[in-house]
């Protein structure tokens, strides 16, 4: 059973669809359900995470620098199929616990974005892992309506453009190698979301609502244009130097054309959406 603490964020985050306050607002976090490698019982921890592209979540099993490792990252070594809860869907999970090189490699990324995690290894002896959360099935969203569901991955794509704008301004003159790693995880979420519409609401709305026709059409070029602006964001993280104040430049330019299309679609299509059950 989560205790008191934990059982209160864990009804915000599945209420406010991945929005809490305390001290994980302001960051990423998710929901991670594991299998108690004594009892077999399923347990769910709010944990926060570090994006790592293709598919990979990455987590700190830090415990806040106690000498123990977390319970869940005993059940995860035990049983490392679990179950992860984003805000907006809930999928499986295989738990890698990263060793050796990669382990490094990815740690010390970690604390050159977040010095608190070297903190933490600095006042323990033990070896803080890093767990490697790789989905391998798809799972349901968590809201009942396709309305519902688009409010809540627009308002995901929200939070992080905005967790990505407050980290390009505290940095330094240089993009580290960790907001580099957000800031392409960002841009291929939005290509696969853009995708998705594309390929599959976009044409259900177009058969069962003719009527909407020129706000697709004003969509799909929205789309083709948020296109262009991810290509040149990646273009500048990708280089071996990326440059904060172009980089600053880019994610303003796609924080501003995003707002705006979200806001459209949701006017457009959230009326017809929030009759079609999820």
């Amino acid at each position: 059973m989560p205790n008191d603490f934990n059982l209160k964020i864990i009804e915000e985050f599945r209420a406010r669809g991945g929005r809490v306050g305390g001290p994980f607002e302001g960051g990423r976090l998710l929901l991670l359900t594991t299998t108690g490698a004594r009892t077999g019982a399923r347990h769910t921890t709010p944990v926060g995470y570090l994006p790592d592209g293709d598919g990979r979540t990455l987590v700190i099993a830090s415990a806040g620098g106690s000498p123990r490792h977390p319970d869940w990252f005993h059940n995860v070594v035990a049983n490392p199929r679990v179950t992860v809860e984003d805000g907006v869907f809930t999928y499986e999970a295989d738990a890698v616990v990263l060793e050796g090189p990669e382990r490094d490699r990815v740690f010390a990324r970690a604390v050159e974005f977040e010095p608190g995690w070297g903190e933490y290894q600095a006042g323990t002896t033990r070896v803080i892992p890093v767990v490697a959360l790789e989905a391998v099935a798809g799972g349901p969203p968590l809201a009942g309506s396709l309305g519902e569901t688009l409010r809540r991955t627009h308002d995901a794509f929200r939070r992080e453009l905005e967790l990505i704008r407050g980290e390009v301004a505290a940095t330094g003159p240089r993009i580290g190698a960790q907001l580099r790693v957000n800031c392409l995880t960002l841009c291929q979420g939005l290509r696969n979301h853009h995708a998705g519409e594309d390929g599959a609401l976009f044409p259900l709305v177009r058969d069962r609502h003719p009527e909407s026709a020129s706000a697709l059409a004003r969509l799909d070029q929205e789309h083709r244009r948020l296109a262009a602006l991810l290509a040149e964001l990646q273009a500048v993280v990708s280089g071996e130097h990326a440059d904060r104040e172009r980089t600053s430049s880019e994610v303003d330019r796609l924080a501003e054309e995003l707002k705006a299309h979200l806001a459209y679609e949701e006017e457009q299509l959230l009326p017809v959406l929030d009759a079609v059950t999820a």
